[in-house]
Formats: C-alpha cells, structure tokens, sequence
C-alpha cells in the first residue's frame, strides 16, 4: 500500500507556470492516466473588437478631404492685363469667368477650403454675380464697389456685405497702378463675415470618369477681347491656362491650374445698370443649356440645369447620367455661344 500511494503522488505533480496551475496526470487505478484538461480561451476584450471607420468629409466645391465645412467667402477679382498676375486664385475651390463691359472677362473667385493670406486685386461687381451666388446660401461677399444705381441692389442681396467702402481688410499696393491694385486681407475678411454660409451641396458630383467623351488635348474660349486656352497636362494631371497667349500665373509664380473646367454656354443679355454709360453683358446662371466638361484629358459634351435661385447647378451627359468632375478646383467659363475650337 506504502509503495501504491508513493507512485500515485508522484504521478500528480503539479506544474505551476506563470501563476496559472494545471495538473499533468493524474494516475488512475490500473495505471492510467487521464489527459490533462484544456486551457480556457481567453475572453475578448474590447479593443479586440474593430471600430468602424469615420467617413471621410469632402468639401462639396472641390470632392477633396477637408477637416470641417469652412464658410463661403466670394471675392470679385480682374483679369484685365494690368490686373495679372493676380494673388491668391491657386487657393479658390471654384473660379467662374464671367464677362464684362469691352468684351474682358473678370473673375468671381470662391473660397472655403482654403484661404490664402492675400486675395486680389479685388474689382467692382455686377449685376449677374447676384444671380450666380444665389446657389451658396448667405456667401460673404467681397467686391470694390458698384454702379451707383446697382450697389444698393448688391447690399441688400443675400450676402454678408464685405463692400470695400464699408468693411475694413483692404489695402492698396501701390508698386501697381490704380485701380487694379485693391488687395484684400483673408484674416480681417473672415473676422467681418459673420453668419456667412458654410459649404453645402452646389449640384456639383465627384468621382470617376463617365463613359464616353473624347481625347483633347486642349480647348479655347475666345471673347471679344479676351482668350482662353486650358491645355492637358499629363504629367501635372490639370490643365493649364493661358490667357491671351500667355501662360497664366501668380504673384507667387504658381501656373493656374484647375483639374476640371466647363466651358458653359448661357444666354448673356444686356444688363439695367449702365458702365461708363454702355449696359454690361449680364450672364445668364439660371436655366439650361449645354456645356462642355474638361477633365483627364478628356472632353465631354453634357448638359446644365438651374431651375431656382436658391438652387444649385446639376451637369448630366447627353445619355442623363450625371456628370462627374475630377476632385480638385474647378473652373466654370460662362460664354455667350459656341465659340469654342478644339486644340
């Protein structure tokens, strides 16, 4: 019996590893021995359980990554030769060309994403930029000045009204001849445009390409007294523009450069308020129409539509699928007819 016990003990020596206890064998009459008992499986904790991943925001103006939704800050800019280089554009999510008086063309620059240090020279508004800023809301407004007729009509639009003669945050830079030489200060603007409007959809989509289109290699627009030219770079993915034959740029030397263009073709009628005593082109943005879409190289032929005010611009293939642009500034040239000739 002494001898029995004596291999029984010994059989059942435990192992003690880590802390944990676990019995080896345990010798059972007739000399066998039972297996030893599993390891529990440890429980799942919760970092072990994958979280969902955030949606990324994309600003609605440009399809690209933005932290928050900034508010919208419009600022009409010139484009006539003494006005060039101008400060700032390569920042502005959406660029129109619109025309003025002499057959020039002037800009009406959109902000939200990103706002340089610096933005001008700041010009004079007209009357089709109320129409055209309807879709965004309550925008800040930044312009020079007005008809004396016409600028009562501007302040009391639907615009935070950051009237050069009203807000402070202009400045002249006098190396430049006037009047071509208002620049405005992004901080002191943003500082006066309270209430103004965040971004929000514009009827603008992003993603890949539709089908269809052809190979362009570039596109001009031609105004009376102004040229347009956006040429593809492949190794730049943009197109580049040239204004007038001359390759476009900033006071910092940055080529414009917007991945998407639409050369759209609206009706443009003469406006009520008189410039130097001649009424200025006024550019239809409500209605439809067609339009031509630049973007990868390629172009497309496609429709616009704004039915209201308030509302935005929606772009759609002659199929009816909707038209995509390529993440990135856009460029909208609005053109009183088809004066468009392929590179």
């Amino acid at each position: 019996m002494w001898q029995i016990r004596t291999r029984i003990i010994a059989a059942a020596a435990i192992v003690v590893t880590g802390g944990a206890i676990t019995a080896a064998a345990v010798a059972l009459p007739g000399g066998k021995a039972a297996p030893p008992k599993p390891k529990p499986k440890p429980r799942p904790t919760a970092s072990a359980t994958p979280s969902p991943t955030p949606t990324q925001l994309v600003s609605p103006f440009t399809g690209e990554p933005v932290k928050s939704l900034g508010p919208v800050l419009a600022i009409k800019i010139d484009n006539i030769v003494y006005a060039r280089p101008q400060t700032g554009l390569t920042a502005a999510d959406i660029v129109y060309v619109l025309p003025v008086e002499g057959g020039l063309t002037r800009f009406l620059a959109i902000f939200s994403s990103h706002f340089p240090p610096v933005i001008g020279p700041v010009r004079s508004t007209r009357k089709d930029d109320v129409e055209l800023l309807g879709q965004f809301g309550r925008p800040a407004f930044a312009f020079s000045g007005a008809q004396g007729q016409l600028l009562p009509v501007v302040e009391r639009s639907r615009i935070v009204d950051l009237y050069a003669g009203l807000v402070g945050g202009y400045y002249r830079d006098y190396s430049r001849i006037a009047p071509y030489n208002l620049y405005a200060s992004t901080r002191q603007l943003l500082a006066e445009s309270k209430g103004a409007s965040r971004a929000h959809s514009i009827g603008f989509r992003f993603g890949p390409a539709p089908a269809g289109g052809r190979v362009t290699r570039s596109e001009s627009v031609s105004y009376p007294s102004a040229r347009y030219t956006f040429t593809w770079s492949a190794a730049k993915h943009r197109w580049l523009v040239t204004m007038d034959g001359t390759p476009a740029t900033t006071t910092a030397g940055q080529r414009l450069a917007p991945t998407t263009v639409v050369i759209q073709h609206t009706i443009v009628r003469k406006s009520g308020f008189l410039e130097y005593g001649y009424p200025p082109p006024y550019a239809e943005t409500m209605g439809h129409g067609t339009a031509t879409v630049l973007r990868n190289g390629m172009a497309y032929n496609v429709r616009w539509s704004r039915p209201t005010f308030n509302g935005g611009t929606t772009y759609t293939t002659m199929s009816g699928q909707p038209m995509t642009f390529s993440p990135g500034q856009v460029w909208i040239v609005l053109v009183g007819n088809p004066a468009i000739e392929a590179g």
